[in-house]
């Protein structure tokens, strides 16, 4: 049987404003364009091996994105008016290690982008 490799790509919204989904994406969460295609109006980033892909057409999806320091994120973010649908908050503390080193919590914030998108940022720490 064959097996399953890692995950290669996902496809996510662009909306009607690729330009908007592309900056946001680019200056918001520091994620360069890898490859764009016009027409049809296409664009990649890649996130960690994992391309992104964003075209009009598909529903908005989500997306979870590891990252550090993400209090300090929300905060520069939300003070930058970056609105978000939920602050940082702890949703797991994964005691026997299943998505992880034991004993480290597991700490979420959510956003949207232009699109449309939801954008859950992960950030696993030490308790």
């Amino acid at each position: 049987m064959p097996a399953i490799g890692a995950v290669r790509q996902v496809a996510l919204s662009s909306g009607r404003d690729l330009d908007a989904t592309l900056v946001f994406w680019r200056d918001i969460l520091g994620l360069a364009v890898h490859a764009r295609f016009d027409p049809p109006g296409i664009a990649f980033i890649m996130a960690d091996g994992v391309r992104l892909f964003f075209t009009d057409g598909v529903p908005p999806g989500t997306v979870y994105l590891d990252m550090s320091e993400l209090e300090a994120f929300h905060a520069a973010a939300n003070a930058a008016g970056v609105p978000f649908t939920a602050p940082p908050a702890l949703v797991h503390l994964d005691k026997e290690g299943q998505f992880g080193p034991a004993g480290e919590s597991e700490w979420m914030a959510f956003l949207k982008d232009p699109a449309g998108n939801t954008i859950g940022l992960v950030e696993r720490r030490q308790t």
